[in-house]
């Protein structure tokens, strides 16, 4: 699925990965392959991006408010302002 990370300034984050971690408003969810469409409100927390199935190789960023919209196999995370936290292979 493709993931794109949107602030007001900047894009964070674009491409294809396994799948999202997300601080949703009611608590962490996680985003996969083929998920339902949605729209989420986000609170401030760490999202966490899964490149790929091995969950070892992830992307994390500490994230503001902000909304998630998933349509077609695409997730769009607008948020307020983001900061990479750490990458790991």
């Amino acid at each position: 699925m493709t993931l794109e990370i949107l602030t007001p300034e900047r894009k964070l984050y674009g491409g294809q990965v396994y799948g999202v971690q997300l601080p949703g408003i009611d608590g962490l969810f996680e985003v996969l392959d083929r998920h339902a469409p949605m729209v989420s409100a986000l609170k401030k927390g760490n999202l966490k991006v899964l490149v790929d199935k091995s969950q070892s190789n992830t992307v994390n960023y500490s994230i503001e408010s902000g909304f998630v919209e998933i349509l077609h196999n695409k997730v769009t995370v607008l948020v307020e302002g983001a900061n990479l936290v750490d990458k790991s292979h």
